[in-house]
């Protein structure tokens, strides 16, 4: 078997793969074009980020068992399109944490220290002591956005400089927070009193721009804040008026949202009081060992033994458990994506009811897809099918499961309980045909819903014009309702909708939306595509 590595990989990954019996070749730099056509010869691609995995690149892998990332980023891979092929898709989480967490402290000591600006002005031939005086960490506030892996890893490394440790996360726990030292507190306080904020969230829909002019005129004149997370995660627009403006004192990025940038395309660069690097964060020598030693180690297990570890789109099962639990596979991480983008609050509990003839199968890998949806929404690639219980006993959350022969309604049914810091959800879903997910229950609501592709969630007074209101409304955004599903209380007073969209609505149509006559709540949902 052939394995091709299209992006530059530490010499080991290429070294454990022969070993392993695979034939290997190296060829970087390759235009699609030239990918493309050879491809098709392959069974396996590793990659790292400049190599883009598209679907036409993915619709001519004839051959192509597995594409493996070294690293954790997956954003250059149409994960759908291989998904739809049988390709395994498969990342090294976990080998750049440390590395990531140790470039947020450099950047935060080298910002307030001024080290770059010292640096720049010497080999200038200046000597200016006095114009970069710094300051202490000591004793100093430091606001962490994201309390997962890597902002746990920058909490530990602080805490050695005798900071003092606050951070906003809506999914941890208070219990798991209190037993690692830490205090969650809202991001407008956490912008408040930190005299230093670091980000460590991915790029979601939640957190684009999560820090924009709102959250800037709140910080510390000299507050000073480090985003080497994602770009798009910090409004660089935003961000470059408060540092020319004098709102906080300074800032360093590693991650941009148009990547490469220079001072052509991003005034940024031209500030004195902003520094940055080219995307370092996990730039180490023992960070690039560590991916390239896990990621040539999973595929050779996989091409070799069929063995999977760490995929982000297919459970760790045997083809026959496959057969069997597949379709509730796809069902149960819908769910789980489904509730995390309704809730409120951090996850406490999950309780599992299979009720039906799926009492009788092997429901573990169900309980496993159910957790990664449910963590996906707010974790994205640092997510996948062996990590997940992992990160629900992390976070403290209990996990149960029951079964059921007897079922009323349909031959199988997955129900799920959530409950949260604010509350509860109950899920019920079922599948149609081979492989169609349906929510057939949500609360106290009874309906039958395709939850897939972008989404509009109504919570409604049950009285005429509603739904011919909503119809209006989308078609002036010219937003085609592609399928529509109305659940009712037994009491009718209320309704939830459920309309699936050709797009996502923005900020600005969903507050039209809200505006509208007996509408009591609406959120956009952008669920993947079945």
């Amino acid at each position: 078997m052939k394995v091709l590595i299209s992006d530059n990989l530490a010499p080991v990954g290429a070294k454990i793969l022969r070993n392993a019996g695979l034939q290997v070749d190296i060829n970087t730099g390759l235009a699609p074009e030239e990918l493309k056509k050879i491809i098709g010869d392959y069974d396996g691609l590793v990659v790292r980020s400049a190599t883009k995995v598209t679907d036409e690149i993915v619709g001519a892998a004839d051959n192509l068992r597995v594409v493996g990332r070294a690293g954790i980023g997956l954003d250059n891979v149409d994960i759908p399109a291989a998904s739809k092929k049988g390709i395994v898709v498969m990342n090294a989480p976990d080998g750049n944490a440390t590395t990531a967490a140790e470039h947020a402290i450099s950047m935060m000591m080298s910002l307030t220290r001024n080290i770059p600006q010292a640096t720049a002005s010497m080999k200038a031939g200046k000597w200016e002591k006095k114009k970069f005086g710094g300051r202490e960490v000591t004793g100093k506030v430091l606001g962490i956005v994201g309390i997962g892996r890597i902002g746990s890893i920058v909490a530990d490394r602080a805490k050695g400089l005798h900071m003092q440790i606050i951070a906003f996360d809506p999914y941890m726990p208070q219990e798991i927070a209190d037993k690692i030292g830490i205090e969650l507190v809202s991001l407008d306080d956490l912008c408040k009193r930190s005299d230093y904020i670091t980000v460590h969230v991915p790029l979601i829909k939640e957190t684009a721009k999560i820090l924009s002019t709102e959250q800037f005129k709140l910080m510390k004149a000299g507050a000073m804040l480090i985003d080497c997370a994602r770009g798009g995660v910090v409004d660089e627009e935003a961000l470059y008026e408060a540092l020319k403006n004098g709102e906080i004192s300074g800032a360093a990025l590693d991650v941009f949202a148009v990547e490469p940038t220079n001072r052509e395309n991003n005034p940024l660069l031209g500030l004195d009081n902003f520094i940055c690097t080219p995307h370092l964060g996990a730039s180490t020598s023992e960070a690039q060992i560590n991916v390239a030693v896990a990621i040539a180690e999973q595929m050779a297990d996989y091409l070799n033994n069929g063995t999977i570890t760490n995929a982000v789109n297919v459970p760790s099962v045997s083809s026959e458990v496959m057969k069997q639990v597949g379709p509730f596979i796809n069902l149960a991480a819908t769910l789980g994506t489904f509730h995390m983008q309704i809730a409120n609050g951090g996850v406490k509990a999950v309780d599992i009811e299979y009720v039906g003839e799926l009492a009788d199968l092997d429901v573990k890998p169900i309980t496993v897809a159910f957790l990664k949806g449910l963590f996906t929404p707010i974790l994205k690639e640092a997510v996948n099918f062996i990590n997940a219980p992992i990160i629900a006993k992390d976070r403290g959350i209990k996990v149960t499961e029951s079964k059921t022969n007897e079922s009323d309604d349909f031959t199988n049914l997955l129900k799920v309980t959530v409950r949260t810091t604010e509350g509860e959800n109950v899920l019920v879903g079922t599948v149609f045909g081979k492989n169609e997910p349906r929510l057939v229950r949500l609360n106290s609501f009874r309906l039958e819903s395709l939850p897939a592709g972008p989404m509009l969630y109504v919570y409604n007074n049950d009285v005429p014009g509603v739904i011919g209101a909503l119809g209006s409304t989308l078609a002036g955004f010219s937003v085609n309702i592609q399928n529509m599903t109305v659940g009712r209380e037994a009491d009718g007073r209320q309704n939830v909708i459920l309309l699936n969209t050709d797009q996502i609505l923005d900020k600005k149509q969903l507050e039209v939306v809200l505006a509208l006559d007996n509408v009591n709540a609406a959120m956009v949902l952008d669920m993947p595509e079945i």
